[in-house]
């Protein structure tokens, strides 16, 4: 018994006819686009057609290739933003560094300017520390008597005076600011000529003129200058600036407040006026009392020499008995002075002998 498909189902021509007949029409097709190009305008209008199911087809693909590049571009910008960060904060790091440098450079400079137009040889130096005692104002610096620092130098930046060296290790030196209640600085006013002494007035940090009459010749904003007539601080070097001037009628001194003219607090790198003080400088009190006490031991070692060296001299011979007395001659005649009435003796009295003494 035969079997065949119900009508639904028939296939019609076979495979190789249909592979056949498609075969042919491919050919023409491809002859028609060689020789008579009858085809570009049919693919336009076919590709037109079929661009929206070609993008309908590669949606998925593509929302699969941008969730990807999302995840990896967030993954590489938080990479970046940790690098940027240590980038920026070593660079910042080198932009104090340079900003620092830059300062100290400029600071420099000035120093070396101003030690050119100074008359005294001057040296370089920093500060190494401030000094342990909190009721002074007092720093150290790295240069010493190696370096031909000593007592009483003064201490100064590209502006003006910061202070004087009161103590000298062989490669350190301690200075006292101008702003120590210790110090003083004997000035002088630009504007008038007038001269007083600026005491320093401790943690303030300002400068105090003393005993200056309430009628003095002074004004807020007058610049004070170095006299040099103390022979520590050579003339004309800035000291400060008057800040404020306080007169009351029950005092007979007015207080006069400046404000000091260098880096008193500020400035790193200073400088040391090699010149030699014409009078001793200021000791503190412990060293004072000790060059004291040497000296007044040295003078006592002196005083017991010279005892004993008197003491061995040989004695001196007695008189004669009865000695001739000797001829004593006319005293010269005193001159006459207009308005002095007191005569001069004729003669010298008899010498004494040696029991009548």
């Amino acid at each position: 018994m035969e079997y065949s498909p119900p009508p639904l189902f028939k296939q019609g021509a076979s495979a190789r006819v249909k592979v056949v007949f498609f075969s042919l029409i491919a050919f023409g097709l491809l002859i028609a686009d060689a020789h008579f190009h009858k085809l570009p305008a049919i693919r336009q209008v076919v590709g037109t057609a079929l661009y929206p199911l070609q993008m309908a087809a590669v949606a998925p693909r593509d929302a699969l290739y941008q969730v990807a590049g999302y995840f990896s571009s967030l993954t590489e910008l938080k990479a970046q933003n940790r690098q940027m960060r240590a980038e920026q904060a070593q660079n910042a790091q080198l932009l104090q560094q340079a900003q620092h440098l830059l300062s100290e450079n400029t600071q420099l400079r000035k120093l070396l300017g101003t030690s050119e137009r100074l008359p005294d040889k001057a040296v370089f130096a920093e500060i190494l520390y401030d000094a342990r005692d909190a009721f002074t104002r007092k720093i150290v610096l790295d240069r010493g008597a190696q370096h031909g620092v000593a007592l009483g130098q003064p201490v100064i930046d590209d502006i003006g005076v910061v202070g004087q060296v009161t103590r000298v290790f062989p490669f350190s030196a301690e200075v006292t600011l101008l702003t120590d209640r210790d110090q003083a600085i004997p000035v002088q006013v630009v504007r008038s000529g007038l001269r007083s002494v600026a005491y320093g007035s401790g943690q303030s940090g300002l400068l105090d003129l003393r005993f200056m009459a309430a009628n003095a010749d002074i004004q807020a904003g007058d610049v004070l200058v170095t006299s040099g007539i103390d022979g520590i601080y050579p003339p004309g070097l800035a000291v400060a600036k008057v800040a404020r001037i306080e007169n009351k009628s029950t005092d007979a001194f007015a207080h006069i407040l400046c404000v000091p003219a260098a880096g008193v607090d500020r400035n790193r790198q200073l400088l040391i006026l090699l010149a030699q003080a014409r009078v001793a400088p200021r000791l503190p009190p412990e060293e004072g009392r000790e060059r004291k006490d040497r000296g007044a031991k040295k003078r006592a070692k002196e005083a017991s020499k010279d005892a004993a060296k008197d003491s061995k001299a040989a004695p001196v011979k007695a008189p004669a008995a009865n000695p001739a007395p000797a001829a004593i001659a006319p005293a010269a005649p005193t001159p006459s002075i207009p308005g002095m009435t007191t005569a001069l003796p004729a003669s010298r009295p008899p010498l004494l002998k040696g029991g009548d003494r």
